[in-house]
């Protein structure tokens, strides 16, 4: 009696003499320590392969993110006597660069890579020093009824 209901050829395929099924599978390791070394995915599969060059633009690439991140947290864009649509799109539109750029942040550091946890907390660093501290600013821009930025602060 057959109580497959209809599966019958849905078995998988028979092994080969070396123990492996007939298809071929590419083994990837994942990282789940830090690690150092040029030879890591960074957010694309097969990127920045294994060269220096490639891992150095990789690095440079995610320090841009990070820096980004904080200028974007930080930017006063809107100009005071915009009305309340056009201020609330652009506000919309910051918000959401802001969380796709904090999310490929994010899954740059999910590679695990030491060289990129560095640059990102360096991008995140220098970013918030030139945008968000007040190292830059004039004493009459501090004032603590003053709005700081037009979006409001990420949260968790």
């Amino acid at each position: 009696m057959n109580h497959d209901h209809g599966m019958e050829g849905m078995a998988p395929p028979p092994l080969s003499t070396n123990g492996t099924s007939g298809m071929h599978h590419h083994m990837m390791m994942m990282h789940m320590t830090f690690f150092w070394g040029k030879n890591a995915e960074i957010l694309f599969s097969g990127w920045p392969g294994t060269r220096a060059g490639m891992y150095a633009s990789a690095l440079i690439f995610v320090f841009v993110l990070a820096f980004l991140v904080e200028w974007i947290s930080h930017s006063r864009l809107i100009k005071p006597a915009s009305s309340n649509v056009s201020a609330g799109l652009v506000q919309t539109f910051l918000h959401a660069m802001r969380v796709g750029l904090a999310y490929l942040v994010m899954l740059a550091v999910m590679s695990f890579n030491g060289g990129v946890f560095l640059v990102v907390v360096a991008g995140h660093t220098l970013g918030f020093l030139l945008f968000g501290s007040r190292v830059f600013k004039k004493n009459t821009e501090v004032l603590s009824y003053e709005k700081t930025s037009d979006i409001p602060p990420m949260s968790c």
